[in-house]
């Protein structure tokens, strides 16, 4: 599991895949949510705004994100 430190409340779900690597472009984010090939917290997410914070386990294509916070 990979951990991604973020240093706000939250982050948008597409903006977390970009961030983490996950995705090369928003355009490929907000396409493999819209597919429903993400989960959050081991639930299928096809809202691409839906805000992560920390604690929450994002996963795609058998990488899984853990958010932590940043001080």
């Amino acid at each position: 599991m990979e951990r991604v430190v973020i240093h706000t409340d939250y982050i948008k779900l597409d903006a977390l895949l970009k961030f983490a690597g996950l995705a090369e472009t928003g355009g490929e984010a907000k396409e493999r949510i819209q597919a429903g090939e993400v989960t959050l917290n081991g639930q299928v997410c096809t809202m691409r705004g839906k805000k992560c914070v920390p604690g929450d386990t994002v996963e795609l294509d058998g990488r899984t994100v853990k958010i932590a916070e940043g001080q």
